[in-house]
């Protein structure tokens, strides 16, 4: 019997060190990652507490505190299980912890959140609760741990001082000698040789990017700026609002070019595929998340049937962020403006390229048509344009969209196009290579800025980034100063709450601009 009893106290031993060892890699990883919000996974939740989770989402000082305690309950529970201290006590908790999880997203429930395996009531958060529970249910001396060496060495200065057969005390016989000390603190230096591997993981001793952070690549000429992750709880506000006739809107409204793989890469030809993988569907509803979170109400995403696949299944798990759709309309074929209303578009607008190209052609009456027929369906409506004749076109023909959409940004960024700036056209593909290298979309901002002065209608400006090659608190400011009434920016999840808190700046502080607002 001893051999098996010796076999199963290895064996359990082995099970509370890699469970403790998951928790306290979850929570060191946390802790390291600045980014890190419990946010997104409160605000999947839909099953029991659902309203207080979502609660917690909304209140700052609540979201700090429980993301403090999540961090370091998982470092103390871990630590506790791997080394082998408070045994019970921390696996009670760390139990108590993973019902929580359970509960605020179990696997029955619709979720965002991406798994390797396919669960149904019972998943790795219920399983491992129930590890820690038989866990528990050892006494403290049972398993080979830190505790157990303190407490038979205790129990052992004990019987020099009180022996047995004086005290009548029927104990278990204890090996304090070497091999002993040496079966219960093995786990020590499991533990730094495990630490030091997830430190490799992570890149803490990595020194690369400090270096590259420091040089200037010579010969590109541009320098390389490192970012980082913003957590929820550095939000400093939300985003303020404006109206598109009675429809609210975000003034920053996030865009659907890098969610669609569309990323303006230049002759980088991996981009696209790397963006089409990088946003899963459960990316894009995450990002939408963060979104709702900071203010951001708004999305305009072009309309084909992955976009409606995936605002469907957002939806449907509560999300409330607005769909503003880019549509491709036919010449008189506006099946594509139908389709985005049929499924839950608030607005509709022709693609900017398209009507670059109707104008050019000088084919005014299919810019006129799809604004009446969205208008006359009760969206509000409006055009994109790279080109500035299309508004130009619109009000000369009295043509009155309920928005406009303008590309604007400054010329100063390392790889701009060299143009000339009274023209109201952009380098076409194909006609010079010297002048389209996918860089460049508004060829004169002072010619954009200037027009819309003197128009009476909002106007959402576009590519006010060119693309990522201005910094965002330059290209944003420099949009509602030059006069625009909202910002499509595209954005990764983890550039959100940085937008938000550049914009909720902008909007606290005074903003110099000669046109009033629209909206």
């Amino acid at each position: 019997m001893n051999i098996y009893k010796e076999s199963s106290r290895w064996l359990f031993t082995v099970l509370r060190t890699v469970t403790g060892w998951h928790f306290l890699y979850e929570g060191i990883a946390k802790a390291f990652n600045p980014g890190w919000s419990s946010t997104s996974y409160l605000m999947e939740s839909k099953w029991l507490f659902s309203g207080f989770f979502h609660w917690i989402t909304g209140n700052g000082t609540a979201l700090g505190i429980v993301d403090f305690l999540n961090i370091w309950g998982l470092i103390a529970i871990g630590a506790c299980l791997f080394l082998g201290l408070f045994t019970r006590i921390s696996a009670i908790a760390g139990t108590f912890l993973l019902l929580l999880y359970y509960i605020a997203n179990p696997p029955f429930m619709p979720s965002s959140y991406p798994s390797t395996s396919h669960f149904y009531i019972i998943n790795y958060n219920l399983l491992e609760a129930v590890v820690l529970i038989v866990i528990a249910a050892f006494p403290a001396n049972y398993l080979y741990s830190v505790q157990r060496w303190i407490l038979l060495t205790h129990s052992e200065r004990k019987d020099a001082k009180f022996p047995p057969k004086d005290n009548h005390e029927i104990i278990e016989s204890h090996d304090t000698s070497r091999r002993e000390l040496i079966k219960n603190l093995a786990v020590i230096p499991i533990f730094g040789a495990a630490f030091f591997g997830m430190a490799k993981k992570r890149g803490w001793f990595s020194f690369e990017e400090d270096n590259l952070a420091r040089k200037s690549d010579a010969v590109s000429g541009a320098s390389l700026v490192l970012g980082r992750d913003y957590s929820i709880r550095e939000l400093r506000g939300q985003v303020p609002q404006g109206r598109i006739r009675d429809v609210p809107l975000s003034r920053i409204i996030i865009g659907g070019n890098l969610i669609s793989g569309f990323a303006h890469s230049r002759d980088l030809i991996y981009v696209s595929t790397w963006l089409k993988k990088y946003f899963t569907d459960e990316k894009v509803i995450e990002t939408l998340w963060l979104c709702e979170a900071c203010g951001i109400n708004t999305a305009i995403l072009r309309c084909d049937e992955n976009t409606i696949r995936i605002l469907e299944k957002y939806w449907q798990r509560g999300g409330r962020v607005k769909w503003l759709a880019q549509t491709y309309p036919d010449n008189d074929d506006l099946s594509n403006i139908k389709t985005a209303i049929d499924h839950g578009a608030i607005g509709a607008f022709i693609h900017g390229g398209i009507a670059d190209k109707i104008i050019s052609g000088n084919r005014i009456d299919h810019i006129r048509k799809p604004i009446e027929y969205i208008q006359s369906r009760g969206l509000i409506a409006g055009t994109a344009a790279h080109s500035l004749m299309v508004p130009k076109a619109c009000v000369e023909n009295d043509i009155k969209p309920d928005f406009f959409m303008k590309t604007y940004h400054h010329h100063n960024y390392w790889s701009v196009t060299p143009v000339d700036p009274s023209s109201h056209e952009l380098p076409v593909d194909g006609d010079d290579h010297n002048m389209a290298h996918d860089n460049i979309w508004c060829m004169s901002d002072k010619l954009t800025a200037g027009f819309f002065r003197d128009q009476e209608i909002p106007w959402i400006a576009y590519k006010v980034l060119a693309a990522g090659a201005i910094k965002p608190e330059d290209g944003i400011r420099y949009a509602f100063e030059g006069g625009a009434d909202f910002v499509c920016l595209g954005m990764f999840d983890f550039q959100v709450i940085e937008n938000a808190n550049i914009a909720f700046d902008i909007f606290s502080s005074k903003i110099s601009r000669d046109r009033p607002w629209y909206s």
